[in-house]
């Protein structure tokens, strides 16, 4: 069956996605302040405008999520705004790795005030973080320049933590769940692109064992089929 491409499909698949030793390098080279934020935007599969609002009271460290339930976006002439997320599917609840929960237990520690609706990632007068001003904030392109994707942007995080949820195996129905989608039309084009990855490993596998195996099995079957046959004979 064909898979129709769509300009969704392209763009996805023309971003860079970040192996896991990146995001962790990543997570290291910027400022201590915004590390958590890498690793939760990206093993959360958030959104900028859903990141830049969580509150404390989103935190669960012992069930380990976080509450998707407000939104930034940024409007001309008006700023930021709070509301809901971009759709009713975007409000979700979303299971962080334990290492991940870790890191962000810590960041609640020593970043975060104890108020309950206390911005989790905030800049240091605990005012929000505006999109504009992030890559200036944290040295963005000095960041991703040090682990080798100098045209990484904010937003390929998320396309990164889809693509390693895609990866898992998971079922259409949990990665729309977990990604924040009413449509299954983006899980999908995640789950055909990670199959068209696995796809073309196990060919490039099959095409080592075929040019460094085939010699020696040529012989080997040869010498087994020449010494099963003189048996037979002589038998």
């Amino acid at each position: 069956m064909s898979v129709v491409e769509s300009p969704t499909r392209t763009a996805a698949a023309e971003r860079p996605v970040l192996t896991l030793a990146q995001v962790f390098k990543l997570a290291d080279v910027v400022p201590p302040r915004y590390r958590a934020l890498v690793l939760v935007t990206t093993f959360g599969c958030l959104r900028w405008g859903e990141v830049a609002a969580l509150q404390r009271q989103d935190i669960d460290t012992v069930a380990g999520t976080i509450r998707v339930r407000r939104a930034y976006t940024e409007r001309r002439g008006v700023g930021l705004v709070l509301g809901p997320p971009k759709s009713r599917a975007s409000r979700r609840t979303v299971s962080l790795p334990p290492a991940v929960v870790e890191i962000l237990r810590d960041h609640l520690a020593a970043e975060v005030d104890d108020d309950p609706e206390a911005l989790v990632f905030a800049t240091e007068s605990g005012r929000p973080i505006w999109r504009g001003n992030f890559n200036k904030l944290i040295g963005w392109k000095a960041a991703v320049a040090r682990i080798g994707q100098p045209h990484l942007h904010f937003h390929d995080l998320r396309h990164t933590g889809n693509t390693l949820a895609a990866r898992t195996g998971a079922s259409t129905r949990d990665l729309m769940a977990r990604m924040g989608h009413d449509s299954p039309q983006a899980a999908l084009i995640y789950q055909h692109a990670t199959s068209e990855a696995d796809r073309a490993i196990a060919q490039a596998l099959h095409e080592a064992m075929h040019a460094g195996q085939r010699p020696a099995n040529n012989v080997a079957i040869g010498k087994g089929e020449g010494s099963d046959d003189a048996a037979n004979a002589r038998g």
